[in-house]
């Protein structure tokens, strides 16, 4: 048996790619598993909830000392960081060829993850004029100030066309409680920390909260953390429906650990504050003096906001709280730096890339320290 080497297959995999209009992609191996599940009665007999899918992806050389944990957001799947939509490189073989071993997950009872009915709760899905207004045709629907910004989805972000029908396609139902979704993903998520070791954690929009939560849990396993948008404001939801009080925990739906203590949300005493466009949301504080987050001080924070996504409007309330808590943020603002025209999918966007080389550039700066 002829044995083909690791640079010759590399070479034959690329060529077929090519040929096919494929991008390039870097050489690695892939392979999966599922942790977080337990037996639940059903009936006279048994079945088994809460299995969360972990895709693993490792380049043929791993250069980087930590793996990147990716977590989605809200009616997503792992799938958002293989390519984009319209085909080209995503953010996942960008990593990979960096040298960085990669974990992609499907939330618990989503997608790959099975939702098992009479367990897990309800679910919705959402509908194509909640994408186009919030994700990909903003400036058709001007619901915030710097909505018309956004110049950098590829395709014209509606319905009809190609780019958008393969976008929406990968969309999938979500549970509806944030509460339910933090709390299996608090027990899948840190059942994978153990098992994998440290990383640096990733997170998009509503898994913002996931990682606050995953964090808290396992100080020791998350070397640093990049949300992406994370959801928010504090307390509040604002912009995209239902608006009204959400995470009790100021950044969490579950509890995480403050000191002093708290034994429920009415401990913690919060204000208004002004930052940003407060007619369009409302922005807390903590009064002061203030709870420290003493689990998520030690991790270094990178908190990234588009230009024109709907989070330019708070994301700066968020970084202020985690701040206020004492947790070490840096917050990214791409049109400070160069950058413009981008929305809430950002990774996915006609720039992704230049996007995911200052992203890379923190995580390997902050973990080289």
């Amino acid at each position: 048996m002829r044995i083909v080497l690791p640079a010759l297959l590399s070479f034959l995999i690329c060529g077929v790619h090519a040929r096919a209009g494929v991008p390039q992609t870097t050489l690695h191996h892939r392979n999966f598993f599922y942790v977080g599940a337990q037996y639940v009665k059903q009936g006279d007999s048994t079945i088994m909830e809460g299995a969360m899918y972990v895709e693993r992806l490792t380049p043929q050389h791993v250069t980087q000392p930590f793996p990147l944990l990716i977590i989605h957001g809200r009616g997503m799947t792992g799938t958002n960081f293989l390519n984009t939509p319209d085909g080209r490189r995503g953010w996942g073989d960008f990593f990979l060829s960096k040298g960085y071993e990669i974990y992609l997950i499907d939330q618990p009872a989503r997608a790959r993850s099975p939702f098992q009915a009479g367990v897990d709760g309800p679910q919705s899905t959402f509908d194509t004029y909640s994408i186009e207004s919030r994700f990909t045709a903003t400036g058709r629907f001007k619901f915030w100030p710097q909505a018309t910004l956004h110049t950098q989805w590829p395709g014209n972000g509606s319905m009809g066309d190609p780019v958008f029908d393969a976008f929406y396609a990968s969309t999938v139902p979500s549970l509806i409680s944030e509460e339910e979704t933090s709390v299996k993903m608090k027990n899948a998520g840190s059942s994978l920390l153990d098992k994998i070791g440290p990383v640096v954690l990733m997170t998009h929009s509503q898994a913002g909260a996931l990682g606050w939560v995953l964090g808290d849990s396992r100080p020791d396993l998350v070397k640093s953390i990049v949300a992406l948008e994370p959801v928010g404001p504090p307390f509040v939801n604002a912009i995209r429906p239902p608006v009204g009080p959400a995470r009790p925990f100021g950044i969490a739906e579950i509890p995480i650990t403050y000191d002093p203590p708290v034994s429920s949300p009415g401990d913690i005493k919060r204000e208004v504050i002004d930052i940003g466009d407060s007619s369009l949301y409302t922005c807390f504080q903590q009064a002061e003096p203030a709870r420290k987050l003493v689990n998520l001080m030690n991790i270094p924070t990178l908190v990234v906001t588009s230009e024109a996504g709907y989070h330019t409007i708070y994301d700066s309330c968020t970084v202020n709280y985690l701040e206020q808590a004492g947790v070490g943020v840096d917050h990214m603002r791409l049109e400070d730096v160069g950058i413009h025209g981008n929305g809430h999918m950002m990774f996915m966007e006609k720039n992704n890339i230049e996007i995911a080389e200052l992203v890379e550039q923190w995580i390997a700066k902050t973990n080289a320290k």
